[in-house]
């Protein structure tokens, strides 16, 4: 192997027996919505979202954003709200993150909670190689720039965002007066989303440590990695 740049005590060749797992206990996922009005559609997708994991076999929590405050306002991780998110975060093995679409964007009800969602928790990085999927509502037509920001924030958090989402337009006309999905291809679709998250976690989990495992903190000193994730985790 003509690489003479490699750390050849640190390099590894993939080792297949780690990608082979038949652990079929509940799936543990996070659910996250954006918005708290008293009938918010992002929670109410939420919820059917909720069911939908339940019949594939997953333990399903969801987060009420109610009371979280904001990002460096005074408060710290010892905010009882923000302790539950974070214990939330670690507890589960995939995520759904769920906003409305305001002035084309995500709303700051639900960027609050992924920035206080931090990338180390001491030597545990909360989010790295967790599966995520994506939906948003909209009040009008149908768009894509909310998920579209939700993968960024997901790839910055080091997730597995799975390939397929779910955006729904015209929320309103969506839900029944119980808050219950009506039937249409827009549901359709959230199954989709939600049966093919159920495969990606089952796929990953047990797995994590061995996906996550890199080349180039391997190579790293534990002193220059303990600077890398403070410096990381500051900003």
């Amino acid at each position: 192997m003509d690489t003479p740049q490699l750390n050849q005590t640190a390099f590894r060749s993939i080792d297949h027996a780690q990608l082979s797992n038949d652990e079929t206990s509940p799936l543990k996922i996070a659910l996250l919505y954006g918005s708290l009005r008293d009938r918010s559609y992002s929670r109410l997708l939420v919820e059917e979202a909720a069911r939908i994991l339940e019949g594939f076999g997953a333990e399903c929590r969801i987060f009420n954003p109610s009371g979280l405050p904001l990002p460096d306002d005074g408060v710290d991780a010892s905010h009882p709200k923000v302790a539950e998110l974070r214990e939330l975060i670690s507890w589960s093995e995939g995520m759904v993150w769920c906003s409305p679409e305001r002035h084309g964007s995500m709303t700051g009800i639900m960027k609050a909670q992924i920035d206080w969602i931090p990338l180390s928790l001491g030597a545990v990085r909360p989010t790295q190689g967790k599966t995520l999927a994506v939906m948003q509502v909209s009040g009008g037509s149908q768009s894509f720039n909310t998920v579209n920001q939700l993968r960024v924030l997901g790839r910055w958090m080091r997730c597995l965002t799975i390939p397929n989402q779910s955006s729904v337009p015209k929320a309103f006309q969506q839900f029944d007066d119980d808050g219950r999905m009506l039937p249409s291809s827009f549901y359709n679709r959230v199954v989709d989303v939600m049966e093919e998250l159920a495969k990606f976690t089952y796929l990953t989990r047990g797995r994590l440590a061995y996906l996550v495992d890199r080349y180039s903190e391997r190579a790293e000193t534990a002193e220059q990695q303990s600077t890398r994730v403070r410096s990381t985790s500051s900003d």
